[in-house]
């Protein structure tokens, strides 16, 4: 699911990982995706996957009883344990989203990720789901924040693969191209794919993102 290709590219680029949330356009989906995300996550112990440079983070912080960050890349990391997060709240920690460790069960009440499952195969999604529900346990609360494709704006597509992935072409701060499975994924397929693994299954659809909630079966 992390291909070569995809990890290169986030540990090349980073520095600018953030500069998508400073796109003019996008700041009324932000403000609400805040306060919805904030909201979520009050008392819960998180556990967040890809938490990238800790942009979610930082908002989770605010509410939660605590959470552990994590992502696949130490440049990643680097960077989020520089916001200064309170100690007391934010841990970080090197971890694989597709490979999740043992004893996660009963430390979590809840996980999140960002801009992860649009890196999900199609033909992976209802696996994936149900690895997390083995490592996680019953009923844990897992949100899901992901883009929405917006012509003008998305990165359009170099190819569809014969599953239906989309797959873009992408240019890192290095010069170099990469190609990149990304899945812009519509309510009903979401709902289709989630509907064996998850309950409570409520989808927030804004303009440039959209917000999944669910509770693991």
């Amino acid at each position: 699911m992390i291909t070569n290709q995809l990890a290169q590219f986030y540990a090349v680029n980073a520095d600018n990982y953030d500069q998508i949330y400073a796109q003019e356009e996008r700041f009324d989906d932000l403000d609400d995706l805040q306060e919805m995300v904030a909201e979520m996550f009050e008392g819960h112990k998180v556990l967040e996957l890809a938490c990238g440079t800790a942009y979610w983070t930082d908002l989770i912080a605010e509410t939660a009883e605590s959470v552990h960050a994590t992502d696949l890349l130490p440049e990643m990391i680097a960077l989020a344990e520089t916001r200064g997060l309170d100690e007391d709240v934010v841990t970080f920690g090197i971890m694989d989203a597709f490979n999740l460790p043992d004893g996660l069960e009963g430390k979590y009440t809840a996980v999140f990720a960002a801009g992860l499952w649009s890196h999900v195969r199609r033909e992976d999604q209802e696996k994936y789901l149900k690895q997390l529900r083995a490592k996680l346990g019953k009923d844990v609360l897992l949100v899901l924040l992901d883009e929405t494709y917006v012509d003008g704006n998305s990165m359009v597509f170099a190819r569809t693969d014969m599953e239906g992935n989309t797959h873009q072409i992408l240019t890192a701060d290095d010069g170099q191209r990469y190609e990149i499975m990304k899945n812009y994924l519509t309510d009903s397929t979401l709902r289709k794919r989630f509907a064996a693994s998850a309950k409570q299954i409520r989808i927030e659809r804004l303009e440039y993102y959209y917000l999944l909630s669910c509770r693991l079966k």
